[in-house]
């Protein structure tokens, strides 16, 4: 997890380094619906390799966003959810996909 000293003032910035990246803008999107295995993220985000998925769940997890579930199954089972700080990115994301449609509705308008 990110410490206080290693966040910059501006808390847009703050923002922008957790979030500012469209896979990880994505991620959220997806396990806001609920827990996902690594291949049904894969598989929803479209265009994405295993390896900047693989990185991307991994440093969300590491700022405390994203909790992984290993079970001890053979083949592994390994789950992917959001955490209660993830969870509180549905109002961040809620606002995009408003401000999206919004946008997407004035420009078919202006057509």
């Amino acid at each position: 997890m990110l410490k206080q000293c290693d966040l910059p003032i501006c808390p847009v910035e703050t923002t922008l380094i957790l979030m500012g990246d469209k896979w990880k803008v994505l991620i959220v999107r997806d396990l806001l619906i609920g827990t996902k295995r690594f291949g049904e993220l894969k598989k929803s985000l479209i265009g994405i390799s295993q390896k900047v998925l693989t990185q991307h769940l991994r440093i969300m997890e590491e700022h405390g966003l994203v909790l992984r579930r290993v079970y001890a199954e053979v083949p592994p089972r390994v789950e992917y959810s959001l955490t209660e700080l993830g969870q509180s990115l549905k109002f961040v994301h809620d606002a995009m996909q408003r401000w999206g449609e919004e946008y997407k509705a004035k420009l078919s308008r202006s057509l």
